[in-house]
This record gives C-alpha cells, sequence and structure tokens, in this order.
C-alpha cells in the first residue's frame, strides 16, 4: 500500500509580544527567549541585536545604519501520516522578511535558518544514546537518519513548500566543538572568508541525508564561523539582503547560545578549534538555559518515540523504502 505524507504548515509573528503554542517544541531557539520573568526584555533585546547587525552589514545607500528592519515568521510544519487530518509536529523553521524603510517595501528573506525537528531529538536522544549504551567504543546505528531525512526532502518537494516559499531553505547553525577549521583566501563581501574542517562531522553526514551541502564562513567583524547547509549554489542562488537577514538572525542567536563561541573577545584565527570551556567572552545580557534545553531535547525525543516512530514505525519504514524521493 503507497502512502503519500502530507504536510501543514503553520505560522507566528517571532516578535517583543510573541508566546509559544502548546504546540511548540520549547527546546526551539526563540521559545526558550520567551519564557522567564525577562521575556518581553529578552525578545526585545534578540530583536535589537538582529537589526543592528544587518545594518551594519548592509552598510551601502544606509548612512544613519537604521534602514533596515528584520521581521520572523515562525513556521510550524506538520505531518499528516494516514491523510485522515491528525497530525504530528515534525519541524520548525524561521522565515525572514526585511522591512526597508527607505524605500517602505517588504523584501523576502530566507526561510530556514533556525531548524528545530521531533525526529532528529529522536535519533541524537533516543536512537544514538541506546546504541552506544554498553558499547565500549562510540558508533553511528545502521542507517541513523535516513528517515529524517527522507522526510525532510519530501517536505521540501511537496505542494505544501513550493506554494509557501520561493526558494529552497538555508539552515544556519553553530560549527562543531570538536573540529579544527582552516580559514581559506576565498572572502565573500557579506558571507565574509571561509573556512574548511578538518574532517566530516556527524551533523554533515546527518544533513548531507536531508540534501544539504554545507560551507562555513565568517562574515564581517564576526568572531568565529557559521555552518550554512543549502541546496544548490549558496554564494549566487541568494541575494546579499537574504544572506545578510540569515547572518543577523543566525549569529545573534548563537551570541546568545554560545557565548564562549560567538561571543569571544578575539575573533577565530587561521587554524580555529571552537570550544566551550572558553573563558575570554563577554555575556549577553539575555538569559538563556542551556542545560535545560538538552534536557527537554531528550523528552522530546520521548514524546517521539511514543507517538510517532512506535505506533507508525511498519508504516514509516515501508514508505521510506518504496515511496519516499
Amino acid at each position: 500500500m503507497s502512502h503519500e505524507f502530507t504536510f501543514a504548515i503553520k505560522r507566528i509573528g517571532f516578535d517583543e509580544h510573541y508566546r509559544p503554542s502548546d504546540s511548540t517544541r520549547i527546546t526551539t531557539n526563540f521559545a526558550n527567549l520567551a519564557r522567564g520573568d525577562r521575556r518581553q526584555e529578552n525578545l526585545r533585546d534578540t530583536l535589537t541585536m538582529i537589526d543592528n547587525r544587518f545594518n551594519a552589514l548592509a552598510h551601502w545607500d544606509n548612512p544613519n545604519g537604521g534602514r533596515y528592519s528584520v521581521r520572523h515568521d515562525i513556521v510550524s510544519v506538520d505531518l499528516d501520516i494516514e491523510g485522515n487530518g491528525d497530525t504530528f509536529p515534525t519541524i520548525e523553521i524561521l522565515q525572514t522578511t526585511v522591512f526597508d524603510r527607505t524605500t517602505n517595501q517588504h523584501i523576502e528573506g530566507i526561510v530556514g535558518n533556525n531548524f528545530s525537528s521531533y525526529v532528529r531529538d529522536y535519533d541524537f536522544s533516543i536512537a544514538l544514546r541506546n546504541h552506544n549504551k554498553d558499547q565500549p567504543e562510540f558508533s553511528v546505528p545502521a542507517n541513523f537518519g535516513d528517515l529524517h531525512g527522507k522526510l525532510f526532502k519530501h517536505f521540501v518537494n511537496s505542494s505544501a513548500y513550493t506554494e509557501n516559499f520561493s526558494k529552497p531553505p538555508v539552515i544556519c547553525i553553530s560549527v562543531s566543538e570538536n573540529k579544527t577549521y582552516f580559514r581559506t583566501d576565498n572572502q565573500h563581501p557579506v558571507l565574509g572568508f571561509e573556512y574548511r574542517p578538518n574532517e566530516s562531522s556527524l551533523t554533515e553526514r546527518y544533513f548531507r541525508k536531508m540534501g544539504l551541502n554545507v560551507r562555513y564562513f565568517m562574515p564581517p567583524n564576526s568572531v568565529a564561523p557559521l555552518a550554512f547547509f543549502f541546496f544548490g549554489d549558496l554564494l549566487n542562488d541568494y541575494t546579499n539582503l537574504e544572506l545578510i537577514s540569515t547572518i543577523s538572525t543566525m549569529e545573534t542567536f548563537q551570541r546568545i547560545y554560545r557565548p564562549e563561541i560567538y561571543n569571544a573577545n578575539s575573533e577565530a584565527g587561521k587554524c580555529f578549534t571552537p570550544s566551550l570551556k572558553h573563558s575570554d567572552y563577554s555575556w549577553t545580557r539575555i538569559s538563556y538555559d542551556r542545560e535545560e534545553r538538552s534536557q527537554l531535547a531528550v523528552k522530546q525525543g520521548q514524546f517521539t518515540e511514543e507517538y510517532l516512530i512506535e505506533p507508525y514505525r511498519d508504516v514509516l519504514e515501508r514508505w521510506a523504502a518504496h515511496d519516499a524521493l
């Protein structure tokens, strides 16, 4: 029996009044910021940092450094397996829109940016941990990430995606702590200097199963490179303003979440090994609970196992083997 999995897309604005919905992954970066006593201050300060960074990078025809503002929509993607309208929350991504105060125009940005996934929580927090529980050496299970990769590619090729977004997604995350990165001579005016890792990481291999390539760039006046995962040609498929919307958004998140790397008081050199044990860095004023986030990832992996993987294991395996792209 053939299955045609479908997707439902919902949006909610990410601004200083944002409150996570009941179905939102609470480990999602923006949801974590929107909690606690300083909830509104956290959000306001984060958005100000994003706008300031955007204007610093988009400095041409911008003499006062305040021409642009970045708007954000949190895009939630729900999976319908049986075609009966019952859905499982699958992916959350972020779409940027740039507001040009000079022309009074809204300019479409990039979709993707942040990437959160229940199935990825299951893969890394449940399947990978269980596989290595009694193993003398770390290893990766057979077919690790296959289902997640096929679901993601199925989403990007779906009518739900093409009806809502004009370009393929770009996902931007932190560099890996256990890799060393080497600066090349390649320099882009917005993305900055390109870096190359000494070896491939598990994250790279996981995203490759999603159909995504990766390149590492350190934008101007940044202190560490970012990982950009993309389809096609990152440097030529997107405009400078589109790329800046992703850089300003995701670099701001990383300065908050990983200040040891992205808010360090000295920039990465030609040979760079990132470390969360680095002590020469500055805190932002924005509160964020990194330990709680990792604990919640385990809970949401368990949720995925209970309500998606176990009840639909046979259907998912058949679909991945025969019907997936």
